[in-house]
């Protein structure tokens, strides 16, 4: 990376989007750790996050997102940080997320979210939804793009290319 440029690249975006896949695209181009907020929220709760959502509320789940990004955030860079899609929803997390490093919305259509979140294994039940997914993705629209410094319409896109692109706005050129 050129001098200057981020040293955290930061995912938001719906779920199914396509975060944790860029995410370790996005590693393996750069050799940096990638952290997903679902598995930090399991490695902090010993349980699956739809689990929670399910057993416990939309809140406690929220909770520990909530908590599993703020221990992401601690981390030393370099960082991809891939972030649960509510967590825009709240604001001591959009602070957060703002200025956490280059921050890139990956924006899908709901029938794309629909598509990739196939049966829902270990999603919300509502996750299969396609009027849930829209609801949520026009409520949440207005917040991501608060935060986001770069926003990519993922619909039609590979992965790989994704990740590139997110390189090339930091700085980082055509890599792989």
């Amino acid at each position: 990376m050129p001098a200057g440029a981020p040293t955290r690249i930061v995912l938001i975006g719906m779920m199914g989007s396509g975060k944790t896949t860029v995410a370790r695209e996005l590693a393996r181009l750069t050799g940096w750790p990638a952290l997903d907020n679902d598995e930090l929220v399991r490695a902090l709760t010993g349980r699956q996050p739809a689990a929670i959502a399910t057993e416990d509320g939309e809140d406690v789940l929220h909770d520990a997102e909530a908590a599993a990004l703020a221990a992401a955030l601690r981390r030393p860079a370099p960082l991809i940080v891939g972030v649960a899609g509510a967590m825009v929803e709240r604001l001591d997390m959009r602070e957060a997320i703002r200025g956490s490093g280059h921050v890139v919305w990956l924006r899908a259509t709901p029938e794309t979210l629909r598509r990739r979140i196939g049966r829902g294994r270990r999603r919300r039940p509502e996750a299969t939804d396609v009027a849930w997914l829209r609801a949520r993705a026009a409520e949440r629209e207005p917040l991501y793009r608060q935060v986001a410094d770069q926003v990519i319409n993922v619909d039609n896109v590979r992965p790989l290319e994704v990740a590139r692109r997110i390189l090339e706005a930091v700085g980082a050129g055509s890599a792989g």
